[in-house]
């Protein structure tokens, strides 16, 4: 949190002239902002269709230069293959060839191969060059189907491993017979073909390319991409179309998978593609440093207009600086009323509407005191609890009453004291008062308040809104507090006993029926499992005849603490009346229940009581069934339990049955 002195440097914006200068430097900054705004938009337009003019010559202009190169070319292997006759032989094509030495400024290796595509003469002599076949080659193909110059598709090189093309020229006969090609080598990297393309790489984001139309990249700023494929068309339509001879421009996904503007040209000699590339990033650098700087000088004019809008705001609002001090004064009682001297009428209308309201004021306060002072002798004098609070919910006065009932001081602030409230009525509580102030409605709660001597008193508060009837506004509320605490021991005393069994402390059978009832609608809302044991004791009735009532008790209250024992924390568990006990088991299976209900079986059969030197026990038949969509209430499900509990003694007692509608015995289970 900021500190005090921190908070006092910003005041100055909670005063008027504080804000209307603040107020004017934001409306400042919003059109300034605004204006850069449009001229972003405007700029980014006008920028992009300079870029596309400027990237559409370029393109341009490098096809044509790299046509013209590859045009230089094929021009030299043409008029070497016209000085080579048809019956040359492989020494007489490597003299021609040796006499064109000067070709190898342009390519890596001259070479010539007869009308079967075995290279008979190369130049400069390497190993292994003459005898290669390239009939079965994609290039000897086109040469020998075409009859025209074509250059083949990139491969690397075996010796250098730079990316190499062949441009071959086919040789003909006399009747235009197909007799062989001339052939050759272009390095991608040291023929200087694309030497220009690499000085044109200003920045990674703009960028030249060179393509085959089957989609290999020849030169690529980036030297690890060349020979890559270009990307799909799903990522890059317009290189795609580029590809099949189409010449323009487009904006979207470029090579490097950035967004940017893209130009292509075509360099029809070589069935190859030029591509321009500038990523929008690249493309709009000089625009944003352009808005940077504007905003930068704008920002300065406004800081240093500020201490002038200050100066003359200052001069304008001295007269209001008067009013204030003057209603001060009035406040503090070292005046009666205000006399401002202004040419401002607003000033004088209010200073003269202040001094109306004022002398109402007092005539008002007058009366105020009287009706306070009567007031606070009946709140005083009352025996009841009483307090009152303002339209803002606060209590702002406890009679001694109240006081003393609570154990508080009158100096306690309410959040202190409201903490004694129950935390379990405490928001229930603080809602229904929120509530009550809205809506001008009464208030009335019973919740609990701990005291500071950890006594618990039961409240009930009834609290109503003073309402102004002549304009309906709500002067606040006035309350009265009771203590209810022995009432209210009163009823739980008597609830607990209406539903629970005196010499067990189970539950009886009318508190039974309620758990079930209300596991039945759960089980009929939402499906939720449960299941249900029904059993009386085997061998009680001994127990009653030879110790009498009070063993036949002791037996029932040990079986009542060892089955509560033996069953989950939210299980019900009866005595519905003599030896009968159930038990409500809340999502369960009938598996589970199954399981539990054993338990029990084997943990009573322990249970023993003693008189008169002789043990006797007592065992369990029990019946376990579970609710089913075709029971309609709970007297269906108890009485198939019951059923089951009684064909339990029938197959000799200490035994479970578990008992569905419609189906057979599920389990019986003896010890």
């Amino acid at each position: 949190m900021a500190s005090p002195r921190n908070w006092k440097a910003f005041a100055w914006l909670l005063t008027l002239r504080g804000r209307l200068v603040f107020g004017l430097a934001l409306t400042w900054l919003a059109i300034v902002a605004l204006v850069l705004a449009m001229a972003w938009y405007l700029g980014q337009t006008m920028l992009q269709q300079s870029n596309m003019a400027h990237l559409s010559y370029e393109s341009s202009m490098l096809a044509d230069e790299i046509s013209q190169q590859m045009d230089a070319r094929i021009n030299a292997l043409e008029r070497v293959a016209s000085t080579l006759s048809v019956e040359d032989s492989g020494a007489q094509a490597e003299q021609v060839l040796a006499e064109n030495d000067v070709l190898l400024e342009w390519f890596e290796g001259l070479l010539v191969a007869d009308a079967n595509g075995v290279v008979i003469a190369d130049w400069p002599i390497l190993d292994n060059r003459i005898g290669l076949e390239s009939a079965g080659t994609e290039f000897f193909r086109m040469l020998k189907g075409s009859r025209k110059a074509y250059v083949s598709e990139p491969f690397v090189g075996p010796v250098s491993q730079y990316p190499m093309v062949i441009v071959g020229i086919p040789r003909l006969d006399e009747d235009k017979h197909f007799v062989g090609y001339v052939g050759g080598i272009v390095s991608l990297k040291t023929s200087g073909l694309f030497s220009r393309l690499a000085r044109m790489q200003p920045s990674p984001g703009n960028y030249v390319a060179v393509m085959t139309a089957s989609g290999k990249l020849l030169y690529h700023p980036r030297r690890q991409k060349i020979m890559d494929d270009v990307p799909p068309p799903a990522d890059n339509p317009w290189l795609n179309q580029a590809l099949d001879g189409w010449q323009g421009q487009a904006v979207g996904s470029l090579i490097d998978g950035e967004h940017g503007l893209q130009s292509y040209g075509q360099v029809w000699s070589a069935g190859w593609v030029v591509g321009r590339f500038l990523t929008m990033e690249e493309a709009q650098t000089p625009l944003a440093g352009y808005i940077q700087t504007l905003w930068w000088a704008w920002l300065l004019l406004a800081i240093l207009m500020m201490p002038l809008l200050w100066w003359i705001l200052g001069r304008m609002l001295r007269p209001l600086r008067q009013l204030e001090c003057q209603i001060g004064e009035v406040g503090l009682g070292r005046r009666s009323k205000v006399t401002l001297m202004t040419s401002m009428c607003e000033l004088r209308d209010v200073s003269l509407t202040f001094n109306r309201v004022e002398d109402e004021r007092q005539l008002l306060l007058t009366s105020l005191q009287e009706r306070e002072a009567f007031l606070d002798s009946v709140l005083n004098a009352t025996p009841q609890g009483m307090f009152v609070a303002n339209f803002d919910g606060d209590i702002t006065y406890m009679n001694p009453a109240l006081l003393d009932m609570l154990g508080i001081s009158a100096t306690m602030p309410m959040s202190a004291w409201l903490q004694q409230v129950h935390a379990d009525d405490r928001q229930g509580a603080i809602d229904m008062w929120r509530h009550s102030l809205k809506t001008h409605r009464d208030f009335i709660r019973q919740l609990r308040f701990v005291r500071a001597d950890d006594e618990t008193l039961w409240l009930d508060v009834h609290a109503r809104v003073v309402m102004v009837s002549r304009d309906e506004q709500s002067l606040g509320m006035v309350g009265v507090v009771k203590d209810i605490t022995a009432r209210r021991e009163q009823e739980a005393l008597q609830r607990w006993e209406a539903e629970h069994d005196p010499l067990t402390g189970l539950l009886n059978r009318r508190g039974f029926e309620r758990r079930l009832e209300e596991a039945f609608a759960e089980y009929q809302k939402t499906s939720t499992p449960s299941a249900l044991l029904l059993f009386d004791l085997d061998h009680f009735k001994p127990i009653n005849d030879e110790g009498g009532h009070a063993l036949g008790d002791e037996m029932l209250r040990r079986i009542a603490q060892v089955v509560a024992w033996e069953v989950r924390r939210s299980d019900h568990v009866a005595r519905q009346g003599g030896d009968e006990f159930g038990v409500l088991l809340p999502s369960c299976t009938l598996n589970q229940a199954s399981t539990i209900a054993d338990s029990l079986r084997k943990a009573v059969s322990e249970i023993s009581v003693t008189h008169q030197g002789k043990e006797y026990t007592v065992t369990l038949s029990i019946g376990v069934t579970a609710f089913d969509e075709d029971d309609h209430t709970i007297q269906q499900a108890m009485a198939r339990a019951d059923a089951a509990s009684y064909e339990a003694k029938g197959e000799g007692r200490n035994a479970l049955i578990v008992r569905m509608p419609g189906k057979p015995d599920m389990e019986a289970l003896f010890d």
